[in-house]
């Protein structure tokens, strides 16, 4: 039987990919009080990124999290996790709860305004393993996640609201199919923490 049959998800019917919205995820706090806390909290990073022989510095702020040992390779940087604190562990509980997965780590991004974004990309790095489970919590002002198929022309994009306290989970072959990304907005919008779920299976050495 299908983990999620009878549960307050909702199925969202993309071809090739598994994707599962949960409208309002029970936490400890609401979801704009939480979102305070990180910003205030987290020692957010700004990275640089280098595409097309360019290098510039990321869109938006981040900061990584997880258990001892789950080195993150993003965007051609190795991340060395920070200590969960109590309030991502309690986080990271609520989340497990909900999913049904387990995770060991953690990516928080921090978009302060409409100019803030995130390019196209895919949850497919190898230690992530093979068809990856991992769960976006969403904090604070809402953002369209925008999905595009990688092979198919024929299918046009999708852009998905997610209001703050939503958990969208992409499992299965979502991430070998589909490149997802944040926008950047003409019109004022407040900040939105967004904190993905993850199991790191290879570790980077």
């Amino acid at each position: 039987m299908d983990l999620f049959d009878h549960s307050p998800f909702e199925r969202l019917p993309l071809p090739d990919a598994d994707l599962l919205l949960l409208r309002r995820i029970a936490l400890s706090a609401s979801p704009d009080a939480l979102a305070e806390r990180l910003i205030a909290d987290t020692p957010w990073r700004r990275e640089s990124i280098t595409l097309w022989g360019k290098t510039r510095l990321q869109p938006r702020l981040l900061a990584w999290y997880g258990d001892p040992g789950s080195r993150y390779r993003y965007s051609g940087r190795t991340l060395e996790p920070l200590p969960w604190t109590p309030l991502l562990r309690q986080l990271k509980d609520a989340v497990e709860r909900a999913s049904g997965a387990r995770y060991n780590s953690v990516l928080l991004n921090y978009y302060r305004d409409g100019r803030d974004s995130m390019g196209m990309h895919a949850d497919d790095e190898p230690e992530l393993g093979a068809r990856p489970t991992v769960a976006s919590l969403s904090l604070g002002a809402e953002r369209k996640l925008v999905f595009r198929h990688r092979w198919r022309k024929d299918l046009r994009p999708v852009r998905l609201p997610l209001p703050s306290g939503s958990l969208l989970v992409m499992s299965g072959d979502t991430q070998a199919h589909w490149k997802h990304g944040i926008d950047k907005l003409r019109r004022a919008c407040g900040p939105r923490i967004n904190l993905t779920f993850r199991r790191i299976v290879a570790p980077v050495r």
